[in-house]
């Protein structure tokens, strides 16, 4: 392929899931400005790659080479004991630069209230185990399909399916919700 034709493929194929990966390398580890490097480095090696591309879902193929790239970037960067799990100063930060900011249509005290609800998701989620908050963040929040998380991760639908369901009840006994 000419350089231009990979240009464009790459245009084509990761560009727009470039908020996507942002969001997935920012729960993987834990801040801002480190989802920021991972997600650059990531995408040196999508471009490198994308002569290789052979189809399917784009946002699974980023989303991997994301993954795995950022589980590279922790293992060089931090020590294996520190776990980041970012301060509540991100989650405006995502929320605006996703369009998902909380409405301030019913008052200040119910933007309050949505607000400490968020930093309690964001905080039950950052406290769950890697594989269980991985698998949660790839489907609940990045909208994956089971058997393209199983292929991602190396692991069967049937254990994607238990990590799911094992990472909610997680969450919900967190935030004081019955199972």
């Amino acid at each position: 392929m000419s350089e231009r034709a990979l240009a464009e493929r790459f245009n084509e194929v990761v560009l727009p899931h470039l908020g996507d990966a942002l969001a997935l390398a920012r729960w993987l580890t834990g801040n801002a400005a480190d989802a920021e490097d991972v997600v650059q480095d990531a995408c040196i090696k999508a471009h490198a790659g994308i002569a290789g591309y052979a189809g399917g879902n784009p946002r699974a193929w980023l989303l991997t080479i994301v993954r795995n790239t950022a589980y590279t970037w922790m293992s060089r960067n931090r020590p294996r004991a520190m776990l980041a799990v970012g301060d509540l100063g991100d989650l405006d930060e995502m929320a605006a630069a996703h369009g998902t900011s909380v409405p301030d249509e019913d008052g200040p005290e119910a933007s309050l209230i949505a607000k400490a609800d968020t930093a309690a998701l964001e905080a039950a989620i950052a406290a769950l185990p890697q594989p269980f908050r991985e698998t949660l963040v790839l489907r609940d929040i990045n909208g994956l399909s089971y058997r393209d998380i199983g292929t991602m991760l190396s692991v069967p639908i049937g254990t994607v399916m238990s990590r799911l369901a094992r990472a909610r009840g997680l969450i919900a006994s967190e935030l004081g919700r019955a199972p």
